[in-house]
Parts: C-alpha cells; structure tokens; sequence
C-alpha cells in the first residue's frame, strides 16, 4: 500500500470514530468486530430441520417471553410498594430487569421538575448529558424543552420523566421491550403525580404510551387518553415533536409551539372547571 493511500485510510477511521464519538457511541463490548449477520446465517444453517405437524403439538412456550413476564411482574411489585417519588426512584435504581441497566450506562435517570405538577412530561430515553448529570433532558434538547415550558408559563408546573431510566448504547431510541419492562414504574410516578394532563414527545413515547401506530407528525397535537391499567385513572394526553427533532428542523418550532397552546387551553379548562 502506498504512503497517500495509507494516509487517506488512517484519516478514514480517524473521521469515522470522530462520527461515532459525536453520535455518542462511547462503549466497546467486545475487543474486535463481530459481524451478527454471519453469525446469525451459520446459526440457521447449522439448525436441523425437523417436520412438526401443528395439529398434534401444542405451542411451546418461548423462554424469553416468560422471562420478560416475570421480569414485568417483579416491576410491577417493585413500582406498586413506592409510596413516595423517593421511594419510587429507589426501586428504579435497585431494579435490575432492564437490559439497559447493565449495557453501559452510568446511573438510573428517574425525574426532575414539580411533584404535584399538573402537567406531567415523557420523553423517550436519557442521552449522555443526563446519564451523566442523573437528571432527564438536560441536554441541548431539554434546554429547548425548558424555553418552550417557560415560554407558556409550564416551567413551575411540569414533572419530567422518559419511558426508560437509563440510557441506551449510542443513544438509540429504546426498544418496545426495554419500555414495557419500565412501563410499571412510569404508571406509578403517574399516579403519585395525579397531573391533570400528559405530554408526550416524541414518536418511541407516543407509541409506548399511547398504544398508537401511526407516525408522530400524524398525531401530534391531537388528544388522546391514557389510561392506568386498572382503568381507575384517565387522562388527556397530548402528543408533540420531541425537541431534539426540532433542533434538527428548526421550522417544525411552530408546530410545536402551536401544541403546547392548545395543552395550555385544555389545562386552562380542566382548572376552571374543577
């Protein structure tokens, strides 16, 4: 290999590790590359391949399911015995059913803002400013979240939470399965809460919460209701932009900006009529 080419090489990784640095990927598992996909074809190669008939064997029962049910019901137990948001944020640190927990990050990531709040804020996972700080979206994203707050008059009325706790590798927007195992613990900060309405950023959260599949600019701004899985609480919930995608498209602001004028008009009516 000659000199010139062995210097654009050197300076192709040295950009590209910068590129990963900046994504946030930050962590190695492992001393070299595995490529998952090789792997996985010489899984599926070296299966046998066994003819079952259906009518005469009944389903078997997947491990990582059951698991998973375990795992939730542990969380559920754990969420349903805080009878504080101290006591809530202890059991989120001591629980050790998420994936998330041991794959690099630093510290569980509960809550900042007012207990009482009546408006109650998820986002949809920590990045590496919170992981580090132990506080959600206080980041360049939460710093736009708080000037949007304070902007309409939320800043001493908002509690601010995700629907994970702990940080995802790269900052990758969590996984369904990672916010269902933290979903026990959210509904119970809901309810130690009692706000009178939910804003949800993002499409991951809106999706989690919600229960709805379309995309996040088809149902931002429009109401919704959440509803506690015993059915005891209902509330409006109303979804929006997160602000990260907002840095990266300035012009959707007004959009936005227009959501959190029609929240303020439903809190104002909700107050007025309690």
């Amino acid at each position: 290999m000659s000199r010139d080419a062995l210097s654009r090489d050197v300076h192709a990784a040295e950009a590209l590790l910068s590129f990963w640095a900046w994504a946030g990927v930050d962590t190695c598992y492992e001393d070299t590359a595995v490529d998952r996909t090789v792997k996985a074809a010489i899984a599926r190669a070296s299966r046998p391949s066994v003819a079952v008939s259906r009518a005469n064997v009944s389903a078997p029962i997947d491990p990582t399911v059951a698991a998973a049910t375990d795992t939730i019901a542990d969380a559920r137990r754990m969420a349903a015995g805080a009878q504080s948001l101290q006591e809530l944020a202890a059991a989120i640190a001591a629980f050790d059913g998420c994936p998330l927990k041991t794959s690099g990050a630093r510290q569980a990531v509960f809550y900042r803002g007012t207990a009482d709040a009546p408006v109650f804020v998820i986002g949809e996972a920590p990045g590496a400013d919170e992981d580090m700080q132990g506080q959600p979206f206080v980041g360049r994203a939460g710093q736009l979240l708080d000037r949007m707050l304070r902007a309409a008059a939320l800043d001493k009325r908002a509690f601010i939470t995700n629907t994970v706790f702990w940080r995802p590798p790269g900052n990758r927007t969590p996984t369904l399965a990672e916010q269902q195992v933290c979903a026990p613990f959210l509904e119970r900060a809901i309810e130690l809460v009692a706000p009178r309405v939910l804003l949800i950023v993002g499409g991951a959260s809106a999706k989690a919460v919600l229960g709805v599949g379309e995309g996040i600019l088809s149902i931002r701004g429009r109401w919704f209701e959440w509803r506690s899985r015993d059915g005891a609480a209902v509330i409006p919930a109303l979804p929006t932009l997160h602000p990260a995608f907002l840095l990266r498209q300035p012009a959707a602001k007004k959009k936005t900006w227009a959501d959190m004028l029609t929240l303020i008009e439903r809190l104002d009516r909700i107050d007025h009529s309690t």
